[in-house]
């Protein structure tokens, strides 16, 4: 069973209510219609009558939920929702409302937050800024987490039954969202990354903290910067297998790493990726994903009180249905 596949068979299990605000992309119910079919999760779409019949093309939505925000009886409850967690940033009910209704990423996260859905998936035809904005406002991150990352699970092929990573399956972060790291940051990403891998792959974590230098082959601020993150984890969570800081090769390949970080538990069977730049990241994943063909799902948020996930603006329909069925999955860990 490949890597989406497993995942989709744990939506199914305990389905959630996934919200697609972005009513004005046909992609949105193309993804709609085929994770109804497959069962994979309660889907909603934001849109009046108008709005919906405009963009829908000839997809039969029965199965999904279209609401009305114009018509919602739930609109005042929102707007009342809206107004108590922003009250002190000036936020009225005309304001509420109109943010409301203009951006249906507000409504989305309001939903979530008022226990009418358990997820939202947007950024086809939004920036990630525009996807992040609402949930970070409205939904917040999780207690003693101070920002949001993104990690994709990259699913690299032929090794299926051993090698590198788990079965080639690794979770690589933060490749999408932070561009300014300090050593509690990459803990932080480091914390949350091991406990995504584990919720998505199911096996232990072992968390490799990447830069140029392996155990102090190298002297510069940046490179003590990634060792006092991996300091950090081991006090606050000793049960995190992790090490740094190591050079890519010394962290996955068992040879490289009995030379540069003998006895290490981590180094030559990582299979958690934490960069040291949002930079080092983002060309990370996209020189696996081209150079090995690999699979990358993402990218996922993580840190949020709730599940919300962006989408990349070049997104297939199919993508969507893989983001959705793991912000399903992030939602029974909730």
């Amino acid at each position: 069973m490949s890597f989406i596949d497993d995942i989709k068979a744990k939506a199914k299990k305990d389905k959630k209510t996934i919200v697609l605000p972005e009513y004005m992309d046909s992609r949105t119910y193309e993804a709609a219609v085929k994770i109804a079919k497959e069962e994979i999760a309660n889907i909603v779409i934001i849109g009046t009558p108008e709005q919906i019949a405009a963009n829908k093309g000839d997809h039969d939505l029965t199965g999904i939920t279209v609401i009305d925000p114009s018509t919602d009886p739930n609109r005042q409850k929102y707007i009342d929702k809206f107004v108590e967690l922003r009250a002190k940033k000036g936020m009225t009910p005309e304001k509420a409302e109109e943010q409301m209704m203009s951006d249906y990423m507000y409504y989305a996260c309001l939903m979530c937050k008022c226990g009418d859905a358990d997820g939202a998936v947007s950024g086809a035809c939004h920036s990630t800024g525009n996807t992040i904005r609402p949930a970070l406002q409205l939904l917040k991150t999780k207690p003693g987490i101070s920002s949001v990352s993104g990690f994709f699970v990259m699913d690299v092929p032929g090794f299926e039954n051993g090698g590198y990573g788990e079965n080639g399956k690794f979770v690589f972060a933060d490749c999408a969202v932070n561009v300014d790291f300090d050593s509690q940051k990459l803990a932080e990403i480091a914390i949350l990354s091991a406990q995504s891998f584990e919720a998505f792959i199911g096996a232990e974590a072992k968390v490799a903290m990447l830069s140029y230098s392996t155990k102090g082959s190298a002297k510069h601020d940046d490179v003590t910067k990634v060792a006092d993150a991996v300091k950090i984890v081991k006090e606050t969570h000793p049960e995190i297998k992790i090490d740094g800081e190591l050079q890519f090769d010394a962290a996955v390949e068992a040879s490289v790493a009995s030379l540069k970080a003998p006895g290490s538990e981590v180094a030559g069977q990582a299979n958690t990726i934490v960069f040291p730049s949002l930079e080092a990241g983002n060309i990370g994943y996209k020189l696996v994903q081209r150079l090995a063909k690999a699979g990358a799902y993402g990218p996922v948020l993580q840190g949020l009180s709730m599940p919300v996930n962006d989408l990349s603006r070049g997104c297939y329909a199919d993508d969507i249905v893989a983001v959705v069925a793991m912000t399903a999955v992030q939602a029974q860990m909730a």
